[in-house]
């Protein structure tokens, strides 16, 4: 940690960092060694997740430790040990194996963050079920996509989301067998069930059954460019990442109250919001609420939150206080802060310095990788604006793309090409389900390749260039620009749609669409709402575009198919490029 640092907040002295030197520690590090951390199954039933993050703490004097302190928007304040995690995972358990669920079926989660949303999530990973998670700011269209492609068998909901967003679909989902709604006292049908009642009649011992660390345990949802959102599977060995990023990225100490902002709709939510914490058996904070400048500020105060990781926007969002939060509010406990989501630009890092108290740390990975990849680490010096440097274990080139399946690393330092990773981590993704293709392309000369585009000092901190392909990142969020065409194209006027993301100075980029219409319709202001609406309504606020252009032609190459980086340069004036394959107008 920086000595200036440190001199700001003396109480930081007797907190050393769990990584000391960065070198030496990639240098002896083995993923092998990780796994002497966790206590495993007993009996060699294997590796399960919810028994290392809740179980073995509640078995030891660290059982009646604060696991999980829950704020409602309302005012309520849920506190959770680690022996009521247990307890109530068992129960959840229980509700799962009494319909009849078992390894390998998928239970999805549509809430907000609300506690049944980790209690399920912990009682499914126990039950050796597949935890799935919905973003709740989701329409019906990319709800009933999901469910179907994750093979859902039991939705958790609310009674509103439930007949808002899977009701009118529900006959197209012949494998949900269940849904379970979170707020009502008595079941509606043999389907239609209500969880409170479940869970009241549920025994709180569990026996969890045998578990392989390579067992499916967890499946996320992440946008596509040219095809439908894609099921990320990750497995119970994940783990190993998860706690060995919550030691030496974000520096648990026993003494933690840790704060991760971001929704478990969302990799972060789960990878970061539950798991990692619960291993490290610390204290997190959940908070029901929506962003709220003073709320926010407010929680780091009142609840005297030690390790804070949230995302650049929220952050460009505190930057737009009139004061400095560490002038109007008491942040002693806080001393670190980390950010994740998308690329952190060096104002805001600097701008965290002065008034927060504290640098921001940025780092980087995405929901195949499971887990952070690199990052900005405690014990060194922050670049402004640098992704900052690998983890122990993970080795990452910066490497070029030739002829086939070969690519060509690149040595030299400031070189710009695409962000490699070598396959074997533990939180990789083992596949997409049931695309098999759709995974193998993800992989090139024995490297994964995810398309972000960097540089590499000489000091071997990294440096974001930009995207590769068209995914929009929109205040964290990943939206693939064929889902939000897709939904377009089934509006009666519309014949063509093409989607970027524009730059914009608080969400990081807008969803912008092009649309040229059908015969018959002309451009208008009432069209445009109505375009506007018709996308809110069928894919949520998030994913709907916040833009909306007419066009009569879109730029297309000679196949017909539309060139969104056409549109890109045209909107922000930059050159078109090879105009080539290019169809006439």
């Amino acid at each position: 940690m920086p000595l200036e640092t440190i001199k700001k907040h003396p109480g930081l002295w007797s907190l050393q960092p769990n990584l000391l030197d960065y070198e030496n520690s990639c240098a002896g590090f083995c993923w092998d060694e990780v796994g002497r951390e966790f206590d495993w199954l007993p009996n060699g039933k294997g590796l399960n997740i919810a028994h290392e993050a809740v179980d073995r703490h509640a078995e030891m004097v660290t059982g009646d430790r604060l696991a999980m302190r829950w704020l409602g928007q309302g005012g309520a304040v849920l506190d959770f040990t680690y022996c009521d995690l247990k307890r109530l995972s068992n129960r959840f358990a229980n509700v799962l194996r009494g319909l009849g669920l078992g390894k390998g079926d998928t239970v999805c989660v549509l809430t907000g963050r609300i506690p049944e949303l980790y209690l399920t999530a912990l009682g499914t990973l126990k039950n050796g079920s597949v935890f799935c998670p919905l973003f709740s700011a989701f329409g019906p269209e990319p709800v009933r996509q999901r469910l179907s492609r994750g093979d859902a068998r039991v939705l958790v909901t609310t009674e509103s989301n439930y007949q808002r967003k899977v009701a009118p679909f529900a006959k197209q989902l012949p494998e949900l067998r269940y849904v379970l709604l979170v707020d009502v006292e008595e079941h509606f049908d043999e389907s239609l069930l209500s969880l409170r009642k479940m869970m009241s009649e549920a025994g709180e011992e569990f026996s969890i059954p045998s578990t392989s660390a390579e067992d499916m345990a967890v499946l996320h949802f992440t946008s596509g460019t040219t095809g439908m959102p894609k099921g990320a599977v990750h497995v119970h060995k994940a783990i190993f990442t998860h706690y060995t990023t919550g030691k030496y990225v974000l520096d648990f100490h026993p003494c933690d109250v840790f704060w991760c902002t971001a929704d478990p709709g969302w990799v972060t939510g789960i990878s970061y919001g539950i798991i990692s914490p619960l291993l490290h058996g610390i204290t997190t904070i959940i908070d029901e609420a929506d962003f709220d400048e003073v709320r926010w500020c407010r929680i780091l105060e009142t609840q005297k939150v030690s390790v804070w990781y949230t995302t650049p926007t929220a952050i460009r969002r505190l930057m737009r206080l009139r004061e400095r939060p560490r002038l109007q509010y008491d942040l002693s406990h806080l001393r670190l802060i980390h950010s994740v989501g998308e690329p952190l630009n060096a104002e805001a890092v600097l701008w965290g310095e002065d008034a927060l108290g504290l640098p921001i740390h940025d780092n980087w990975w995405q929901t195949e990788t499971g887990g952070i990849m690199i990052a900005n680490f405690p014990c060194m010096e922050i670049r402004p604006g640098s992704m900052g440097r690998p983890i122990p274990g993970i080795k990452a080139p910066v490497v070029r793309r030739l002829n086939g399946d070969k690519v060509g690393v690149l040595e030299e330092p400031d070189m710009q090409g695409e962000l490699a990773l070598r396959p074997g981590w533990p939180s990789m993704f083992r596949g997409y389900l049931h695309e098999e293709e759709r995974y193998r392309k993800c992989f090139a000369g024995g490297w994964y390749l995810m398309g972000d585009l960097v540089k590499r000092d000489e000091d071997g901190f990294f440096w974001f260039v930009g995207r590769a392909d068209d995914i929009i990142k929109t205040a964290g969020h990943m939206v693939g620009p064929f889902e939000v065409e897709s939904v377009l194209m089934e509006h009666p006027a519309v014949a063509e749609a093409g989607v970027i993301g524009k730059p914009d100075a608080l969400a990081g980029e807008l969803v912008k669409a092009f649309v040229a219409l059908k015969p018959g319709f002309e451009p208008a202001e009432e069209l445009r709402l109505e375009l506007t609406a018709f996308a809110r309504k069928r894919l949520g606020a998030v994913v709907s575009p916040k833009e909306i252009e007419f066009q009569p032609n879109l730029p297309k190459n000679k196949a017909g198919k539309i060139i969104r980086r056409f549109l890109k340069a045209r909107e922000l004036g930059l050159p078109e490029g090879d105009l080539s394959t290019l169809e006439p107008d």
